[in-house]
């Protein structure tokens, strides 16, 4: 296989893992766990992973005192992001729900040209229009009934949360620490908000079955450490705007679990929706200069001291 192919590969194996949240959730949904429990299990196994990636890498976990404080607010925001998505299954189909959230791309081109002036394109215009026109098309579930408007939302919550999380952490104090070491601790500061949610574990719900907890692990396995290792390599290989553009594979793994595992409708006008939103995110990614704030896992692994001093 030669490097390119490679790359390509990695990076659709990252995206499409990272579009198994719902795969997973929603048995657990079924045996009667709560998001937020669902959610407090996913990040307490989820950070000793990542805390086993970074020493494997002989890093160290210190932190700065002026990096606090931005890494407790990142951390707020992707809790706040993943519990509204979370909640958002409960009233629509995960699939839906998924590839509203893939609108995030559009909101952080939006958020960096009226809070810090970035010039709007012809083209990010155009395909801010045509991600609406999709969103329109999906407020009509598979059965002509409307969307519930709780839902969708819920989901527009996530995909706010999380743009001002992309920009944020390429704003801060944060810009020059490494993603890994970020992850892991946006992970360990969200986890107290599922934590008082859960009043400090008393309200936790456990999974009743023992298959469950392999839910519960997969959750934290591959939308978390596989998507992140597969994606560093894939911007090795074939660099950030290639990958970013491979993660609308996101919404569509979600819509194919949704579709083949748990009977969410598929109709015409879906897939006309699920399209427009992926070819307006995938155009805006390719043709402006938010890849950048889109994609920072070059930093994922930094380099070792002998190798940068060889650079």
């Amino acid at each position: 296989m030669n490097t390119k192919l490679k790359g390509y590969v990695l990076g659709a194996v990252a995206a499409a893992s990272y579009g198994m949240n719902p795969l997973f959730a929603l048995p657990l949904y079924k045996e009667g766990m709560d998001p937020d429990s669902v959610l407090f299990f996913r990040y307490l196994l989820a950070i000793p992973l990542l805390g086993i990636m970074i020493k494997a890498r002989g890093r160290d976990f210190r932190l700065k005192r002026k990096e606090i404080v931005p890494l407790i607010v990142m951390g707020l925001l992707v809790a706040l992001s993943s519990l509204t998505l979370f909640l958002s299954y409960n009233y629509m189909d995960a699939g839906i729900a998924s590839t509203l959230l893939f609108v995030y791309p559009v909101l952080v081109a939006l958020i960096m040209a009226l809070v810090f002036k970035e010039k709007l394109t012809m083209q990010t215009g155009l395909c801010i229009v045509l991600a609406l026109v999709g969103i329109a098309l999906l407020y009509r579930s598979g059965d002509g009934t409307t969307l519930s408007l709780t839902g969708t939302v819920l989901v527009l919550v996530s995909a706010l949360a999380y743009a001002i999380y992309i920009v944020g952490v390429n704003q801060t104090a944060l810009k020059s620490v490494a993603t890994l070491k970020v992850t892991f601790y946006v992970l360990l500061f969200g986890l107290s908000l599922f934590l008082v949610r859960l009043d400090f574990g008393r309200d936790v719900c456990l999974p009743d079955r023992w298959y469950s907890w392999g839910n519960l692990l997969a959750l934290a396995v591959f939308p978390t450490a596989i998507s992140f290792l597969c994606t560093t390599s894939a911007i090795q290989y074939i660099g950030s705007t290639p990958t970013a553009i491979l993660g609308a594979l996101e919404p569509v793994t979600a819509v194919f679990f949704g579709v083949t595992v748990f009977g969410e409708a598929l109709t015409p006008r879906i897939v006309c929706g699920i399209v427009m939103i992926i070819l307006a995110v995938t155009f805006i990614v390719a043709g402006g200069s938010i890849t950048a704030y889109l994609v920072r896992f070059r930093k994922l692994f930094p380099k070792l001291s002998r190798r940068r001093r060889a650079a």
